[in-house]
């Protein structure tokens, strides 16, 4: 901790004797204090107190040339937290109270002692420094205050685009956070770095850190030329401006010449929506969703862009013009496995739904287009197991869980379903054997509680047993006698964790003997009912 320096006394009296018993005869020093001047009369005494800057003054109340109360009235009007004795004999003790009544820390009769001199400058030190720590409080509170500006005004600048607030109390506050901003003709500007997710989350964080200070460093500085502006992240891959500015043609060139540098000067792109201007701080909302709404047309773009809201269609259409029954055509092409067709009908339904005048709101596309690809691969779950095709839906999932996917993302994930699904189709309708084959898993599946021997099962499709065993083997990959075991085994490996006996599981699994079932469990599991159970369900059987 940094040593606190001496406290530094003046001493006035007209009487030379008495300054020099009180400057000379005390051990000051003992006492942290240092006298930094005496005088003999009160102009001598005021000039000598506005050079040193005495924190204590002990005076006499009469003096020639300018009594004590004269003085000590002038010193404490340009030095306030000076703490000032007063000497008076008992015959002055009206002006004394006077002396106080003005502003003077104390007073000591005449005459004193030492003792008392010594007691009145303590008490007079004491509550020097108890100021001082109160002003060293305070400092501190209006450094940390300082310190933490720039997240207030954040964290309010956050508040105040999702909140409407009232506008005289939002002032006060925005004069208060130092926001730097004139509270009028506010503009929101939303840049969000394109394809963020797919692009860069796989970076080291230092490398992610890096591209966003770059953009914010690029948005900083470019803004700046427009006037005052305040830059803030509001997501991993978006950042908010506030700028003043004199319309929307300005804030729109402004966005530009953002996108513009951003390009140039990085390795990514950005997309801008731009609000209009706020009459006050109170209509912020209002401009950021504006801008909200403006981002949110670049669905229709690769991105690298800037799109004003006044650029949006006063009168959005919902629905565009979507034909049900070239829906219905296109889920017979799919059904029928007519890849080429198929695309072309897509291509003809999604130019028909985007083309339209006024384009319709990207929300109201996305939900169409969603809806299609549901529709398409219920049609596919209308001919396959959803196990065979759950993979299709995959990419439908990862664009749901998308903030913003683009036109050409829903397109190529529409694309693919169909193509895919013909593929499937195709392949289905190649082979009439191919389907048996799967027509017969599906019954093996539904009947394990029979003895299927490869007779029983040749037989429900028409086939002699050995053609049926070679089909079948070529058409899934595996031996039938191995296909009926790995359904049994699987089924009996869900019923011991279900808790059925092991009893129960052979009986329904067309096993006549329990020793059997369990030969043939360890055998394919490396475990027998009882071990696979405890492993399982820590419950012995």
């Amino acid at each position: 901790m940094e040593k606190r320096s001496d406290m530094k006394l003046c001493v006035i009296d007209d009487i030379k004797s008495v300054v020099d018993m009180i400057s000379l005869k005390i051990p000051w020093a003992d006492h942290g204090i240092q006298v930094a001047g005496t005088a003999l009369d009160g102009e001598e005494g005021l000039r000598l107190v506005q050079e040193v800057q005495p924190d204590i003054v002990l005076t006499d109340i009469r003096m020639p040339r300018m009594d004590g109360l004269e003085m000590t009235r002038a010193v404490l009007a340009t030095n306030p937290e000076c703490r000032i004795v007063i000497l008076s004999a008992y015959t002055d003790f009206s002006y004394a109270q006077q002396a106080i009544r003005l502003g003077a820390f104390d007073f000591v009769k005449k005459p004193f002692s030492v003792e008392e001199i010594v007691q009145a400058v303590l008490k007079a030190k004491a509550a020097c420094e108890e100021a001082q720590q109160e002003s060293e409080k305070v400092r501190e509170m209006e450094r940390k205050i300082r310190q933490s500006l720039p997240v207030l005004r954040q964290e309010y600048l956050t508040l105040l685009l999702h909140h409407r607030t009232d506008g005289g109390v939002a002032r006060r506050r925005w004069e208060f956070l130092e926001i730097g901003l004139e509270p009028s003709g506010l503009c929101v500007l939303l840049v969000e770095i394109d394809r963020f997710m797919e692009k860069y989350m796989d970076l080291p964080v230092q490398e992610i850190e890096l591209i966003r200070f770059s953009l914010q460093n690029i948005l900083e500085e470019t803004l700046s030329a427009g006037g005052a502006r305040l830059v803030f992240r509001e997501a991993a891959h978006r950042y908010v401006a506030v700028l003043n500015v004199t319309g929307e043609e300005q804030a729109v060139d402004l966005a530009e010449a953002c996108r513009a540098n951003v390009e140039r000067y990085t390795k990514f792109t950005v997309s801008i929506g731009a609000g209009l201007p706020a009459v006050g701080i109170e209509d912020l909302p209002r401009s950021y969703q504006q801008a909200l709404a403006a981002l949110s047309y670049h669905f229709y773009t690769e991105g690298n862009g800037v799109f004003g809201y006044g650029e949006i269609p006063a009168e959005r259409k919902g629905l565009a013009p979507y034909g049900l029954a070239s829906e219905q055509e296109l889920l017979f092409a799919v059904r029928s496995g007519n890849g080429e067709k198929s695309i072309q009908l897509l291509d003809e339904l999604l130019d028909g739904l985007v083309t339209a005048e006024p384009r319709p709101e990207p929300k109201v596309v996305e939900s169409v287009i969603f809806e299609l690809a549901s529709k398409l691969f219920r049609a596919l779950l209308e001919q396959f197991p959803y196990e065979e095709v759950r993979h299709l839906e995959e990419p439908v999932a990862a664009l749901r869980s998308k903030e913003h996917p683009t036109l050409t993302e829903l397109r190529r994930m529409l694309t693919g379903l169909c193509r895919e699904g013909c593929r499937f189709i195709e392949r289905e309708r190649s082979s009439e054997s191919t389907k048996i084959i799967h027509r017969s898993k599906d019954y093996i599946r539904t009947h394990l509680h029979l003895d299927l021997s490869l007779e029983h099962c040749a037989r429900q499709v028409n086939l002699s047993p050995g053609y049926y065993s070679n089909l079948f083997r070529k058409v899934l990959g595996i031996s039938f006698q191995q296909f009926v075991i790995q359904e049994k085994m699987e089924k009996a490996k869900s019923m011991l964790i279900g808790d059925y006996q092991v009893q129960e599981i052979a009986t329904e699994l067309g096993y006549e003997h329990r020793r059997y079932f369990s030969e043939i469990f360890k055998k394919y599991t490396g475990q027998t009912p009882s071990e696979f159970k405890q492993s399982y369900t820590g419950k012995p059987e």
